[in-house]
């Protein structure tokens, strides 16, 4: 049995499966061309974002009967090819959702009090006080869209500031707890001063936040994404800063995070972004801890020993 592993991961994970009798070829930086060219040997595969498991990939690889994912989003994998040839395929949400919540409340500390603007600032020389007052989270109301892992994740965290929290999921219900009001889209749309995007990457979720979405909010908000890219319409987060309806947002990933490929468009958007002083980036690390590297190597044994002998 032969592992490939496309990604930079923990030790243990190599360890773990070499004890249980895998063959592993550690490649972290091999590309999908390649993979292509040498996946026909292997009966499983690990990946992160950067190998894309296709239709095609998968017709290169009739021995495959499994694929890890290091961390949460499975739109690099096409499920339904996989489910055609009956190889399983499993994520790693439970191993980075506490760094993910963490990275989540700094963007926003840093955003309600201005840090790293005025961090800027004083490195300029520049003493600026009255315009860099903040603003307290204690007594705010923040609204979570999606209460998975990540989800969860951050509303525990946020239990010990004296906040109302608001969590809206369309696929899960009865998840209302003493700290957690159970909510619709309408009620955070009118209350939330805060929302914080923690959905996974589907046709029904991708540019959910748009326009529309944005304009729906009854007062300015402060955005936080620490999900996907392209949950987020980048355009029309611009338009809503420039009408007051966001405050200023905190973002972990972009729609294009590729940054030496960017099209005209996106580079605008992009020089929108990184001139405004009321955005804060961060380059998709949120879920990328020292802890996490090796929790996601526990879970990713974890579940491959929950399939029993593949």
């Amino acid at each position: 049995m032969k592992v490939l592993i496309t990604d930079d991961v923990h030790p243990l994970l190599i360890e773990q499966l070499q004890q249980m009798g895998y063959k592993v070829d550690f490649r972290p930086d091999i590309t999908f061309e390649e993979t292509l060219s040498v996946i026909l040997s292997y009966t499983g595969l690990i990946i992160n974002s950067k190998i894309f498991c296709s239709d095609e990939l998968l017709d290169k690889a009739p021995n495959l009967r499994w694929i890890g994912r290091l961390g949460s989003g499975m739109e690099v994998i096409d499920t339904k090819a996989c489910d055609a040839r009956d190889v399983k395929y499993f994520n790693s949400p439970e191993g980075n959702r506490n760094a993910v919540a963490e990275h989540a409340l700094g963007l926003l500390l840093d955003l309600l009090n201005n840090i790293t603007r005025s961090n800027n600032e004083v490195k300029q020389g520049k003493w600026i006080r009255e315009a860099n007052r903040g603003e307290e989270l204690s007594g705010k109301t923040i609204g979570i869209i999606a209460f998975g892992n990540t989800g969860e994740a951050f509303a525990k965290i946020l239990r010990g500031f004296d906040v109302t929290i608001l969590a809206y999921d369309k696929y899960k219900k009865g998840f209302g707890k003493d700290f957690v009001k159970e909510s619709t889209l309408e009620e955070i749309f009118e209350k939330a001063d805060i929302v914080s995007l923690h959905l996974p990457l589907t046709e029904e979720t991708k540019y959910m936040v748009d326009e529309n979405f944005l304009n729906s909010f009854h007062k300015p908000i402060y955005l936080i994404n620490t999900s996907r890219g392209k949950v987020l319409k980048t355009t029309a987060l611009i338009a809503a800063l420039e009408s007051g309806k966001v405050k200023a947002a905190g973002l972990d990933v972009l729609e294009n995070e590729k940054i030496n490929t960017f099209n005209e468009a996106e580079k605008q958007w992009f020089d929108a972004l990184i001139k405004d002083e009321r955005i804060i980036l961060t380059p998709h690390i949120a879920g990328w801890t020292v802890e996490s590297k090796r929790k996601i190597a526990e879970v990713i044994i974890s579940a491959l020993k929950g399939f029993g002998t593949l």
